[in-house]
């Protein structure tokens, strides 16, 4: 099994470096997948509101070994539920589904500036995290503006944001910024979209040279920027491979080749993008 180092949040808790992700498995596959990946040594799994297989989670944790403390269960609140009191009902329906006691990190899927309520929500978000339902708060997919406004108006700054992160869209902007309020950056979508990425010349021969598989490079790469990612895959064999990338090293040409392309955004735009 392997042992994953893990960061330390600005609110003391600890976060792995690796993830799981389960976006778009229904519930019977996420109960398969959470259940494996915890066996082949995961601890952080991440799921949403929206992902529409928190049930499936976990089951997946309850089958599971692993001591429920041991495991970083991550959901978050979807659009429609923006606003104080509704955050609060829409997390208590996501730990119910989840059929846990607390939840270790609850993040605001996407600000919805338009909306204007992600304030409210974050407050909520402290007052669960105060209450003891959540260990930690975050966000996803907000920008430098969004996050400023949260701790100018609440003094409260998120833990973790979890943002579109990969070799075609590394947003040095945005992780300088978080490193310099002491937030965590995960990645969604970490080896692309739809993408051949996996195929770059590049990425192909850095990982013959190194003996091991592209996608390793690439979840390698994460790892060396300070960032979080958090792969999804139901293949053991895959999840496998995606977890073993702390025996070998990136040199700083490798790693600064990956970066070395055009940059585009494959995902939403925080600023306007919608997600309800």
């Amino acid at each position: 099994m392997t042992s994953i180092p893990a960061h330390t949040l600005n609110d003391g808790t600890r976060l792995p470096d690796v993830g799981l992700g389960t976006w778009p498995m229904d519930d019977a596959q996420a109960e398969q997948a959470v259940r494996g990946a915890l066996g082949l040594g995961y601890r952080l799994v991440d799921t949403a509101t929206n992902y529409r297989n928190e049930t499936g989670v976990g089951r997946g944790i309850a089958a599971s070994d692993v001591p429920r403390e041991e495991i970083v269960v991550t959901t978050k609140l979807p659009g429609r539920h923006h606003g104080y009191q509704e955050t609060l009902a829409s997390f208590e329906e996501s730990r119910q589904r989840l059929g846990l006691e607390y939840v270790d990190l609850y993040l605001i899927h996407w600000p919805l500036p338009r909306v204007d309520k992600y304030v409210d929500s974050w407050k909520a978000m402290i007052k669960l995290r105060e209450d003891g339902l959540v260990r930690s708060i975050g966000v996803s997919n907000f920008t430098p503006e969004h996050i400023e406004r949260l701790e100018k108006e609440t003094g409260v700054l998120p833990s973790v944001n979890q943002i579109e992160l990969h070799p075609l869209f590394p947003q040095d902007e945005l992780r300088t910024f978080h490193a310099a309020k002491g937030i965590v950056t995960e990645s969604w979508s970490p080896l692309g979209r739809d993408v051949a990425l996996l195929d770059d010349p590049a990425i192909v021969s850095t990982a013959e040279a190194l003996g091991v598989t592209p996608a390793q490079v690439v979840l390698r790469w994460h790892v060396q920027l300070g960032a979080v990612p958090i792969p999804k895959s139901a293949d053991p064999a895959r999840q496998s491979a995606n977890l073993d990338v702390f025996g070998f090293e990136l040199d700083p040409g490798q790693l600064a080749a990956i970066s070395d392309r055009p940059h585009r955004r494959l995902g939403g735009d925080p600023k306007t993008h919608e997600e309800f």
